[in-house]
């Protein structure tokens, strides 16, 4: 035989084993992937809660429809893992501003959880133009009270927002007499929701054919209320440390124009990120102010800065209602502003109305506007 042939046939035989090899790997490769997939890969269904109430108002969970429907939202935000998971450590920081709001004004504490699946407690504006965390449109924002102009957008201020939503339900709860239908009219308008009720003649919303977003509406706040109840529940376990923390703010007043809020944030110390971070209801770059409206502007508590710290400790007093707090404490003086009441300072600083009323030796808890009082923060 040739010598060509022969080294034809051996090139050959050499391609054909690697070949051979190579297939042989990659089905053994193959087979190793599909094995271990089908051995360590799991989804769970999820066992409903067998009671559930939305504001005192029972959820007809043996209804089959209203119980698929609740699956639907559990499944849709307990397998969105990241998503639930900032939901659960932003609603750390977020709640605790809103609930006092909502008590305070008899609205039930569940109503928190519209913010929630609103937002996701982000500033974001949706396609139809609703902003905020509680999402309100402009004209509807206007009409429960909120400023909304060039410079400044209250949707984005959480108290003032909350105020207004509060507003909202409380008129929708007088029309209604009911908390479901006044949080399901939240998306779908009084309106909407009193026509349905009329057309089809019930008054129950598990009752209601409804457009889909609506329909989804109070199951998409069910499945966030039993989640953040229940996290280790449905796999979502969070260390204490790891949830984000209130923010830890005082106030200042204004009633003149800011014309450069850059140049307003350096002179308090704290850069034009803070500055926005905690007062987002300012849109733009300045504040402008022709009317001379107070506004109050929120900034980070004096501890945050150590330039500041400084500052604060040449106010410290030797008080026997404040030497006792503990020795690392910082004394603030806070300058009471227009209509503002001691819950608010309270909430504001994080502390109790009972510790403003100690350091202070108030006998009645009642404050005047211009009046100073001692805060003192644990650092």
């Amino acid at each position: 035989m040739p010598r060509n042939s022969i080294k034809i046939l051996l090139i050959s035989f050499i391609v054909m084993a690697i070949w051979q090899l190579m297939m042989y790997h990659s089905s053994t490769l193959l087979d190793l992937h599909l094995k271990e997939f089908s051995e360590n890969y799991r989804i769970y269904s999820i066992e409903l809660p067998d009671e559930l109430e939305f504001a005192g108002e029972a959820v007809p969970l043996k209804n089959e429809d209203v119980a698929e429907r609740l699956d639907r939202e559990m499944l849709v935000n307990v397998y969105w893992q990241s998503n639930t998971l900032l939901a659960i450590k932003r609603a750390s920081r977020w709640f605790p501003v809103i609930e006092p709001l909502l008590k305070e004004n008899g609205i039930p504490d569940d109503f928190k959880y519209i913010a929630l699946i609103e937002s996701n407690f982000q500033n974001v504006t949706s396609p139809s133009g609703a902003q905020g965390f509680w999402q309100f449109l402009e004209e509807t924002g206007k009409k429960y009270g909120l400023e909304i102009n060039e410079d400044v957008d209250e949707r984005y201020h959480v108290i003032k927002a909350t105020e207004a939503a509060i507003k909202y339900f409380k008129e929708a709860y007088n029309y209604f007499n009911n908390w479901t239908l006044t949080a399901a009219s939240y998306n779908m308008g009084i309106g909407g929701i009193n026509n349905q009720i009329k057309k089809q003649k019930v008054n129950s919303f598990y009752d209601l054919y409804l457009n889909i977003e609506t329909s989804r509406y109070i199951f998409r706040i069910l499945a966030a209320k039993e989640i953040y109840q229940n996290p280790q529940k449905y796999g979502f376990n969070l260390l204490e440390k790891h949830l984000y923390k209130p923010y830890k703010t005082y106030e200042i007043e204004t009633d003149t124009t800011i014309s450069d809020l850059v140049d307003f944030a350096l002179q308090h110390k704290i850069t034009y990120r803070q500055l926005k971070l905690l007062n987002p209801w300012l849109r733009t770059s300045e504040l402008t102010n022709k009317e001379r409206k107070i506004y109050k502007i929120s900034l980070p508590l004096p501890y945050e800065n150590d330039e500041v710290i400084e500052k604060e400790q040449d106010h410290v007093v030797s008080d026997e209602n404040v030497i006792n707090e503990p020795k690392d404490s910082i004394v603030v003086i806070h300058r009471v502003g227009r209509k503002e009441s001691i819950e608010k300072i309270a909430l504001n600083y994080h502390v109790d109305v009972s510790q403003i009323i100690k350091w202070n030796n108030l006998s009645v808890n009642k404050l005047k506007k211009g009046q100073e009082i001692i805060i003192v923060i644990k650092k």
